[in-house]
Formats: structure tokens, sequence, C-alpha cells
């Protein structure tokens, strides 16, 4: 076997195809040093190849969320909403997020359980899809006052694709102005 099979194949970086999309992630943390890990997941973001971070909220305070509905006995989340430019494609962008919770101790051991990093991509470009593996944009989004909120405060014209602008979403949910 020739020594540089053996040592392995140095990783290639992932080509740009095209223009880069405008992507929106959200950031959550209720364990561990919340404030620190969404900053250094942040300066992540800002480190993917073929990625610039354009923007990131600041984080707002918010009730844990579990599959039983909102549990104040919860640790409370820190959230924010970065935007990204990226070439990445979506399914590899999300494989970096993965990544960084990975790094930040993320363990997936209960479905909206609490944890230390979670990532989630709410939109990339226009992009809509039901693939299981990534659906776009994120099936919740319109119904997160903790997503809406720091997005409105960085991006009062966006929009989550196929469902409306991102102030009306907003005002239509409680404590909403509509």
């Amino acid at each position: 076997m020739s020594r540089r099979l053996a040592e392995g194949m140095p990783q290639k970086e992932p080509r740009a195809h095209g223009p880069a999309h405008r992507a929106v992630v959200a950031l959550g943390a209720n364990l561990g040093q919340r404030a620190d890990t969404i900053a250094e997941a942040i300066a992540d973001l800002g480190r993917l190849p073929m990625t610039v971070l354009v923007a990131a909220a600041e984080p707002i305070e918010s009730v844990a969320i579990t599959l039983g509905g909102p549990d104040a006995d919860a640790p409370r989340y820190l959230n924010t909403v970065a935007l990204i430019d990226t070439r990445l494609a979506p399914s590899l962008l999300l494989g970096y997020l993965h990544a960084i919770e990975g790094r930040h101790g993320r363990e997936r051991r209960e479905r909206w359980g609490s944890r230390t990093l979670d990532l989630d991509l709410i939109t990339y470009g226009d992009v809509r899809s039901d693939d299981p593996a990534l659906v776009l944009p994120h099936p919740r989004a319109a119904e997160r006052d903790f997503v809406l909120d720091p997005w409105l405060s960085i991006d009062p014209d966006a929009v989550l694709p196929g469902v409306g602008t991102v102030a009306d979403l907003r005002a239509a949910l409680p404590g909403g102005a509509g």
C-alpha cells in the first residue's frame, strides 16, 4: 500500500458553483455557558468555507419548548439568528451545522430536549424542500417568536419562502402587533 493511501487523502475543499445564497440559521442553547457558546457558534459560521457571515442578532431569552409545550421549569434558552451568504449546497451546510453542534457538546438523545447548542437551517435562499433529511423552509419557523423576533431585528424585510413576510408572521403570534 502506498504511503499516501495509508496516511489518508486530504479532504478536498467544496467547490463553488454559482452565486451565493442567503441562508438564515437559528441558534439556541439552554445548557452550559449559553452566551459563550452562542458567540463561538456565530464565529464558527463565519469560518465555514465559501460562506460569509452577514449579520447576527442580539440574543434573546425564551422559555424552553418541549414535546409537551412550553416548560417554565426547564432551563431557559438563549436564542438568536444569523444571516450568512454561502455557496455550500443546503445539505452540505446542514452537515457543517451539525458538526458545529457536535464541537460544542451537542448530544442528540431526546427530541426537543435541553441542549448545549441547537442550530437550525431556517431558509436557504428561496429553496423549498420536503425531503425528510432537510425540510426548507424550517417547518416550525413561522410559529416561533424566538426565531422571528431576532430575524426581524436584523432583516425587517425578511420573507419566509412560501409562507409570508416575517413581520406578518410575527404579528399573527401571541404578543405580536397584529
